[in-house]
């Protein structure tokens, strides 16, 4: 999946102080994840379904 003219939003959480950072766009049914600290690195994808169980096991964990 080509990502590179995507325009990705950074996650309400993160700061903009060096922290956690996560960013996030949807594309054709699919939901890509990456480290906005490295914008050019890997992007994690998920269906949305997938990224609702995640955040979930997340929270309970």
């Amino acid at each position: 999946m080509d990502l590179t003219n995507a325009t990705w939003r950074k996650a309400s959480r993160s700061s903009n102080n060096g922290g956690n950072c996560v960013e996030s766009v949807r594309i054709s049914g699919t939901v890509a994840i990456r480290d906005s600290k490295d914008p050019y690195g890997p992007a994690l994808l998920l269906t949305p379904r997938a990224l609702r169980r995640l955040a979930a096991a997340l929270r309970n964990d």
